[in-house]
């Protein structure tokens, strides 16, 4: 599933065609960040025209189950609970909102310093928050109002800013992304910097979406020239260069959560499948 044409509409893809199985436009709207829920064939997602309200639509009929209004700037962030129907958003007006797709009001708020992004743990229990693209918090769902019980400070980067932050499946590790030429991986219970990521084209400050492999073990992310570069997390050397034929920036990459297959995406999409040697 992935925003098409100037961002107006949504391509549901039905594996391992490559063709898209529906189109469902939001042109009112806009359509930016996608989220599958826990429902079936539903979803949430930010826009980008009229207002910041979050939607809840169902793919089935296309139809709006719920909005969930609040914030007042673009949403950067959108991450879904694991576990449960909860989920958080981060927006430009240095917020970031608890929701439940049950209620059309926010369920907790807080303010920050700057531009926020932020995930939930593997487990939903906790969820992070990267702060003026400097400081990781990390807070427990249950008494975040309490504010945070950790929080991770690093080296400011004059020269870029965070735009991600996703932890591994195993939860030991969080992946902090940018529109800079690198991206760093940090220790989840320390936030010790174990690696920092570069070598990939990025000049003109695009965001690129960096993801982990199921296993944890292995981190990649597409680049500005069309090639999604990967690294061993452990060691934190370059294994591999994967060419796709993108024309463009890669700025969606994303593991298929149950099959070894991947997608990315700029402003065509491509899907990886497995080579099995005889």
């Amino acid at each position: 599933l992935k925003p098409r044409d100037g961002l107006e509409r949504m391509l549901l893809f039905l594996l391992p065609s490559d063709r898209p199985k529906r189109t469902l436009y939001s042109k009112k709207y806009g359509v930016d960040l996608i989220r599958y829920t826990h429902a079936a064939n539903t979803v949430v997602y930010s826009s980008n025209k009229i207002d910041d309200t979050i939607r809840y639509l169902s793919l089935h009929d296309n139809k709006y189950i719920r909005y969930f209004p609040g914030h007042t700037k673009r949403v950067v962030a959108l991450s879904m609970s694991p576990v449960d129907d909860t989920f958080i958003s981060g927006s430009l007006d240095k917020t970031i909102r608890l929701w439940d797709l049950r209620s059309p009001n926010c369920q907790g708020l807080m303010h920050l310093q700057g531009k926020p992004v932020c995930s939930f743990d593997p487990e939903g229990l906790i969820f992070a928050a990267g702060v003026n693209s400097e400081m990781v918090k990390l807070y427990d769902l249950r008494s975040f109002d309490k504010g945070p019980f950790a929080t991770f400070k690093m080296q400011y980067d004059r020269t870029c800013e965070w735009t991600g932050l996703k932890f591994s499946n195993d939860g030991k590790l969080i992946l902090i992304s940018t529109n800079g030429g690198f991206i760093r991986l940090i220790d989840a219970f320390k936030g010790a910097i174990l690696h920092t990521f570069g070598g990939y084209n990025n000049s003109k400050a695009v965001t690129l979406e960096a993801s982990f492999t199921p296993d944890s073990q292995f981190i990649m992310i597409g680049s500005e020239d069309g090639k999604i570069h990967v690294w061993n997390g452990e060691s934190g050397m370059k294994v591999a260069v994967l060419d796709g034929k993108h024309t463009g920036p890669i700025t969606c990459l994303q593991f298929n959560p149950k099959f070894m297959t991947f997608a990315s995406a700029c402003s065509n999409m491509a899907f990886w499948l497995p080579t099995i040697d005889d």
